[in-house]
């Protein structure tokens, strides 16, 4: 349930749209889903064999510690907490009040109860309803999970079961209900052809091989940011009953179910929609574009209360996970000491609050365009940042699974990855090729990523210095 939970937000109602742009075609759409889905369930395979090897809170913050140094173990941390977990709470948050707008349209980023107020000429603070809304939801629930895990648990339970059950409605009444001949014909009489499209670059077009993969790499920006955050079960590894063997098989399990059903949503999308529909819907919203063309007047409101239950469970279980690891950076002396104390429900009350504190800060900034007058949101420039830095931090953890092999070959591996070296190397492989053209072709949002993790290394000699030398738990 975290690993669904975590991993289904809003982000699958949405980017079909911009994936479609950049793809120009409905059979390249529906692969590049696929090979999201190759590459996450390979990732989760790989993380398998570590998270049995190494069963304690922090999850991957751990991997890279040991595999690496503690520094590595830091930047991740730190990115983590700063950007990759507050930041897509944040987000998820905001989209839970934007959908909420649609059954109560008081609930707007453009109705103001504080206007905004420039910090300087690029950045101001504002809070409009649909802000209080997300900052509302963020702290009910890093109360709830700060009351002991079994009521995060059963919120987990609940919303993931009806999130799940949402989209299953969503691929049904798509694929039974909605099925249109003519949406059919169009988009797959011609499947690998691209023809409406959006150049990726000047010159660069899905019409040639290399354009293809060019553009098949950049949409995965899309895709992998929808099907991430599987790995927070990792995070929670410390508190897993038998957790050398139910952390690897809910990773397998989870994101196994998670990608079929995210390949038949996008399958449901242009069965029912051409696919210029499908990149032409309001606000990217393609589910409730799908929805709304099958039942005009209920479409939007049956969709606005599918994403609300949808990114519900996503924050509770990225609160719940996050916190865990940010406990485990503190306990090495690599966070605020508070972090490391947990609270008389055995839970790490501080870390929670910290990091829903800082979420919420997240959800108050907002940035500004002098050109236009326009305002936008914090988090989401700092998560195109960031999705690059974040696939860096997978691949470092998948090499480091090759680097722990021969660096303690005798430690007990009760799960052992599968398809090892074929399956993790072509991961490594894969996602350094798609890091690659990302910081050829999306250089304004890569390179900034990977200044915030840079910014870290002095952050992390600072703790140290502050509370000595960190103890390796080898």
């Amino acid at each position: 349930m975290i690993v669904a939970g975590s991993m289904i937000g809003s982000g699958i109602f949405i980017v079909a749209a911009e994936m479609s742009r950049q793809l120009g075609s409905a059979g390249w759409l529906l692969m590049s889903w696929i090979i999201t889905g190759l590459l996450t369930i390979a990732a989760a395979l790989s993380y398998g064999e570590l998270a049995a090897m190494m069963p304690q809170a922090g999850g991957q913050y751990v991997y890279l510690r040991e595999a690496w140094s503690p520094l590595w173990g830091f930047l991740y941390g730190w990115t983590l907490f700063l950007v990759i977990q507050t930041g897509t709470v944040a987000a998820v948050a905001v989209a839970f009040a934007r959908y909420l707008g649609v059954l109560w349209p008081r609930i707007s980023e453009n109705t103001y109860l504080i206007a905004p107020i420039h910090i300087s000429s690029k950045y101001a603070v504002s809070v409009s309803t649909a802000q209080l809304v997300g900052i509302l939801l963020i702290g009910l629930l890093t109360w709830s999970n700060a009351r002991g895990i079994q009521y995060g648990k059963i919120v987990q339970n609940i919303f993931t079961s009806a999130k799940i059950g949402s989209l299953l409605a969503v691929i049904g009444i798509g694929l039974l209900i909605g099925w249109s001949a003519n949406a059919v014909m169009a988009n797959f009489s011609h499947p690998w052809t691209s023809q409406s499209y959006t150049p990726v670059a000047p010159g660069v077009t899905p019409e040639t091989v290399m354009g293809l993969i060019i553009a098949i790499c950049v949409a995965q920006v899309g895709s992998l940011f929808s099907a991430d955050a599987w790995n927070n079960i990792t995070f929670t590894a410390g508190e897993v009953k038998n957790p050398r063997r139910n952390v690897p098989l809910s990773l397998a399990l989870g994101t196994i179910m998670v990608i079929g059903l995210y390949t038949f949503a996008n399958l449901a999308y242009v069965v029912v929609l051409p696919l210029e529909r499908v990149q032409h819907a309001a606000s990217d919203r393609v589910a409730a574009a799908m929805l709304e063309a099958i039942f005009p007047v209920a479409g939007a409101a049956l969709m606005a209360v599918a994403i609300m239950i949808s990114t519900f469970g996503c924050i509770n279980g990225m609160l719940l996970a996050g916190a865990r690891a940010y406990y485990a950076m503190a306990r090495d002396g690599l966070f605020f000491r508070r972090a490391a104390k947990v609270n008389r429900a055995h839970v790490p009350g501080a870390s929670l609050l910290m990091q829903g504190g800082w979420a919420a800060l997240l959800v108050l900034m907002r940035t500004y365009n002098p050109a236009d007058r326009t305002y936008g949101n914090l988090y989401s420039n700092l998560l195109d940042y960031v999705i690059s830095a974040a696939l860096l931090f997978y691949i470092l953890t998948i090499a480091g699974l090759f680097r722990l092999r021969a660096l303690r070959p005798t430690t007990d591996r009760p799960y052992r990855a599968f398809g090892y070296p074929v399956v993790p190397m072509l991961y490594v492989i894969s996602a350094a090729i798609i890091l690659a053209v990302l910081f050829v072709y999306r250089p304004a949002t890569t390179f900034p990523g990977l200044v915030i993790v840079l910014i870290g290394v002095p952050v992390y000699f600072a703790f140290r210095r502050s509370s000595g030398e960190v103890t390796s738990q080898k």
